[in-house]
């Protein structure tokens, strides 16, 4: 049986990678994931503003350094090095990437466009097989137009796509008025592969103490229907890779993801439940369910139950509206009598 699949143009034994995670802070916790079977390993992100901080540092050492006598250039003031983030980042890419068999991806958070972009190239030259480029952007600011949100998206994977050789996929969130059109401009702008959905932050309110709480809650079944959706509309119409995330807890969500068109399935809140060696159970489950079904390969079943490549078509979403809905339902609900005075 064969799990072997194809994504940003690197052979991965299996369809599952690691997503994003605090398992991926450590080269510890990457070899638990790899040690688990997973495909690849998408390390957490390094973030834009830890990338401005550092800059802001090192400015602020280099004026230190042009103020002291040339023998004592290479002094740190006390602290200077207290939050060398992205330094650490570059090495922990570095040594995961010695220490394991599968690929290891490495992730950049950013919101706007300048020059922390270019750090992708540190990424890459660290040893990272792919970047995977979140943009994490809610745009609230009224002047904002459409067409201005996804020129920044754009810009943003420009500016990454010109600093590397190694492919590059690009997780976004939904909100967009016609996805398929972004999604056709991000492929044409260089991106390899879209990473469906981000999960972007919803804070809560406490109406007895009146204060907005914000924290980072893990994924349910559920949420996995959005993504699970575009997958399907994008398979057959789109030309870059596919990579689900969001709500895989167990071996028929990661079915159900390839059935849709998948490439890859990314899990993190799973095995922030259960352990990294939760990996081993979807393997396990997906393994047994292609042997029921007699599929030889993940690419047999690849897409099978994705939307027609027709983009004219729309049986398959006003299809499934309509059936939802109860009408021509095989189950007993009849379509209402159509009116023909």
């Amino acid at each position: 049986m064969d799990l072997g699949t194809r994504y940003l143009g690197l052979e991965l034994g299996n369809p599952l990678v690691a997503a994003a995670s605090p398992f991926s802070r450590t080269v510890d916790g990457v070899r638990r994931l790899a040690d688990s079977g997973v495909g690849a390993v998408v390390l957490a992100s390094l973030f834009e503003e830890q990338l401005r901080r550092e800059a802001e540092r090192d400015a602020a050492l280099a004026e230190h350094s042009s103020q002291s006598y040339a023998e004592s250039e290479s002094y740190f003031p006390p602290g200077a090095l207290a939050d060398a983030g992205p330094r650490r980042h570059l090495s922990l890419i570095e040594r995961a990437a010695s220490s394991v068999d599968v690929p290891v991806i490495a992730s950049i958070n950013g919101a706007t466009t300048g020059g922390w972009a270019r750090h992708a190239r540190s990424m890459q030259d660290a040893g990272a097989a792919a970047i995977e480029l979140n943009v994490y952007f809610l745009p609230g600011d009224p002047g904002l137009t459409g067409r201005d949100v996804e020129r920044r998206h754009l810009d943003i994977l420009a500016a990454v796509v010109d600093s590397v050789t190694v492919p590059v996929a690009v997780k976004v969130g939904p909100q967009f008025s016609a996805f398929a059109d972004v999604a056709r401009a991000l492929e044409d702008a260089g991106a390899g592969a879209l990473v469906l959905f981000n999960r972007f932050q919803q804070p809560d309110i406490d109406p007895e103490t009146l204060t907005v709480t914000a924290g980072a809650t893990l994924s349910s079944r559920a949420e996995m229907r959005l993504p699970l959706t575009w997958i399907a509309l994008l398979r057959r119409r789109a030309g870059l890779d596919l990579a689900a995330t969001t709500g895989v807890e167990e071996a028929a969500d990661v079915v159900r993801y390839l059935l849709a068109g998948a490439d890859v399935v990314q899990t993190a809140s799973a095995l922030l439940r259960h352990g990294p060696e939760h990996a081993t159970v979807l393997l396990d489950g997906l393994a047994d369910w292609m042997r029921r079904k007699r599929y030889a390969s993940v690419d047999a079943f690849r897409g099978l139950l994705a939307a027609p490549a027709d983009p004219g078509d729309s049986t398959w979403v006003r299809g499934g509206y309509v059936r939802a809905l109860g009408w021509a339902d095989p189950a007993g609900f009849a379509a209402p009598t159509p009116d023909v005075r």
